[in-house]
């Protein structure tokens, strides 16, 4: 069969695919840890081995040149003898130089990264439940410049909260462009037991609109306690060490709440002391490889009279006053941060304190690299009683930091139960890594149809050798799923389809697929405007393998009538033959090109003015370096509608390109002196292969 055939095959298949039914799930998936062990675990509390990581640094800086001959480890106060040691950095080829700052509209697609990347895991957990609203504006302003300057391209990171639905293990993620729309949502909670500012005011008639968390039920610590939980429990799930950067106002040992009444200090009746939650989760944190720092968002505060503060003051008991005032808040401050300086210190963490930058960038350093010490346990390690660890470094002038401890309790006893197929489906879909099994490729993008309906199009690119195909009469046969989820806010499912088919080709057929792979269509609806990850995963009926990609896609709200792309289609010049977009994604192309050859794209603008005289500006980005600027070329408003234009170019591949992954971005711009038209940019990555 001729691939001209072979293509219509799949394009068959495709309007095959799209038209078996639909299902949405009743609950959206969530992740579960399997129970085959991991080799790349941090902690282990096992029969034969007990392993835990050290940071060690000097100056703030990761010392990284140390041998086993320069600690000593203790359990419960008796040395133990060292029998494993390594160092392990998650900065791949570090200069030691903060990476270069980048410009809004040059903010490229992040690359692929792999469980066996090396990398920094970070999960920063805002809990909106316990911030106030003043210092909820210093922390998205923190988070903005700490994604922007901070973060490498192989940083994985999730912004987190811990109020509302929880979607945690999804959200980790290396695009900044995620990251940041994640930053832009945080918003003050009026639930949040922190109220509206840090410090409470003093009140001659206080109200009960003074405590927002009573009207809110009064439960919102046991909330921010489930939501760290869960996320913990999600962090299990990604390899390595993790870490999770807690930002709070107000996460106190117990329930005790300083309240000014009639110009004194009362307190609730009933205290409930919390240190028994707080310590399960350093538990849980430290049998997930989890390393906890708490970032005290209080930061630096006056604690004196103010303008805010309704109380009479005299001449006589001013300085009483005052100095009462000045004690209370001080201790107020100081107590609201116990309980995180209580869970960072036992995961082998740190606090940040009286610091309104938050010191985010120390604590990224403090996970450039770690130690792995272990020891053989004795009889008595698993009697299930708590065993404190302590270890020392012999060389003068660093610091080292390591996990408070552990429960007598081997990982056989607390390990969960194997994962069934259908959730391992799940967690291929959550997981910030590609499934590996089958190997699955995907271009996902905005489009919009004549009718107004939204969608998200995704082109799957599997590799027919990794499903089970069986041998039946006139050829071979596979069976196998394609299951889409969109995730939106904080991890949330928005949309999720399932299709399913059987695939019969035969001889000549199955030897052409092997050799370029199969194409597929999976759209799936999109009900709302916003940013969103789209995962896509593929699993084989017979063999349960799996195989999984995602990738971001911007949704513009095109009701407002703002200038707005869909995504970009690549190709060759045969493929770009239709009028319509719709025409062009029937027939998708490659990603792979071969230097010296045209690389052909296509996308359609909305919502251009008419009055506007727009022009497309094409650029090819390699590693963050631009390597092809081209010209600005107008944009053929000639067509029937002129609010939907179908835009077609294409980028000649110099010879000298060097086999990688490339990103296009394709900048519109209206030219027109004045103009209220905003600029939009596009991404697409490919390879150049030879």
């Amino acid at each position: 069969m001729t691939s001209k055939a072979i293509l219509a095959l799949l394009v068959l298949f495709c309007v095959f695919l799209t038209a078996v039914s639909q299902t949405k799930p009743a609950a959206p998936p969530q992740p579960q840890k399997a129970s085959d062990d991991k080799d790349d675990d941090v902690v282990r509390i096992s029969t034969n081995l007990v392993q835990v990581d050290a940071v060690v640094t000097k100056d703030g800086k990761v010392v990284p040149n140390l041998t086993a001959d320069d600690f000593e480890i203790y359990e419960d106060g008796k040395k133990q003898t060292i029998t494993s040691f390594a160092f392990i950095s998650n900065v791949p080829n570090s200069t030691g130089e903060p990476p270069a700052k980048e410009k809004p509209t040059e903010i490229a697609p992040a690359p692929r990264l792999k469980p066996d990347d090396p990398r920094r895991t970070v999960a920063l957990v805002v809990d909106d439940l316990g911030i106030s609203a003043e210092s909820m504006h210093f922390v998205r302003r923190q988070l903005r410049k700490f994604i922007a300057e901070e973060l490498q391209p192989n940083d994985l990171v999730a912004v987190i909260r811990t109020s509302g639905e929880l979607g945690a293990l999804q959200q980790f993620t290396n695009d900044k462009r995620i990251l940041h729309r994640a930053v832009d949502r945080l918003r003050w909670n009026m639930c949040s037991r922190a109220g509206v500012n840090v410090l409470p005011r003093v009140l001659r008639n206080p109200t009960a609109l003074e405590d927002p968390e009573l009207n809110c039920g009064g439960n919102s610590y046991f909330q921010t306690v489930k939501a760290l939980r869960f996320i913990l429990d999600a962090l299990g799930q990604l390899p390595g060490r993790k870490s999770m950067v807690l930002l709070s106002d107000s996460l106190p040992v117990e329930s005790q709440e300083l309240k000014f009444e009639n110009e004194a200090l009362n307190t609730f009746p009933n205290t409930v002391m919390f240190t028994g939650l707080l310590q399960k989760l350093a538990e849980k944190a430290i049998r997930a490889s989890v390393v906890i720092y708490a970032v005290d968002t209080q930061g630096l505060q006056y604690t004196g009279l103010t303008a805010a503060d309704n109380t009479p003051v005299t001449r006589a008991t001013m300085n009483a006053r005052t100095n009462n005032l000045l004690s209370t808040r001080s201790y107020l401050l100081w107590r609201r941060g116990e309980g995180g300086e209580l869970i960072a210190r036992q995961t082998g963490g740190f606090q940040v304190r009286n610091s309104n930058s938050f010191q985010l960038d120390r604590i990224l350093e403090d996970q450039s690299g770690y130690y792995l010490l272990g020891y053989r346990p004795t009889s008595e390690t698993f009697n299930r009683r708590f065993h404190h660890i302590k270890a020392k470094v012999k060389r003068s002038g660093v610091t080292l930091r390591t996990r408070f401890g552990f429960f007598g309790v081997s990982e056989d006893e607390v390990r969960p139960t194997q994962v069934l197929n259908p959730t391992s489906t799940n967690l291929a879909l959550a997981s910030p890594f590609g499934a590996q099994e089958i190997e699955v490729d995907l271009i996902s993008f905005f489009t919009n149809n004549k009718v107004g309906e939204s969608m998200v199009r995704s082109f799957v690119y599997i590799d027919p050798r990794g499903l089970a195909f069986e041998i039946v009469e006139g050829g071979r046969r596979a069976s196998f799923e394609l299951h889409g989820v969109i995730f939106g806010d904080n991890g949330t499912v928005v949309e999720h389809v399932t299709r399913g088919a059987t695939l019969t080709l035969n001889d000549r057929d199955f030897e052409h697929a092997t050799l370029n792979g199969m194409a597929l269509t999976l759209d799936i609806p999109v009900k709302r405007p916003g940013a969103y990850q789209v995962r896509v995963a593929a699993r084989d009926r017979s063999s349960t393998k799996i195989g999984s990609a995602g990738q971001f896609v911007e949704v513009p709200d095109l009701s407002k009538k703002r200038l707005a792309v869909s995504g970009i289609v690549l190709g060759t010049r045969d493929s770009f033959s239709g009028r319509d977009l719709n025409e062009i994604i029937d027939r998708p192309g490659t990603r792979n090109f071969d230097p010296n050859s045209d690389l052909h794209f296509a996308f359609v603008t909305y919502n251009a003015p008419s009055t506007s005289s727009l022009v497309m500006e094409a650029k090819l980005f390699r590693d963050g370096k631009t390597v092809f600027l081209g010209t600005e070329a107008p944009i053929n408003a000639g067509q029937t509608d002129p609010n939907r234009l179908l835009v077609t170019g294409w980028v000649r591949l110099s010879p000298d390109l060097e086999p990688g992954n490339y990103y296009l971005q394709v900048v519109i711009i209206d030219k027109v002196p004045k103009s209220k038209v905003v600029p939009v940019v596009q991404w697409i990555d490919f390879d150049v292969v030879k």
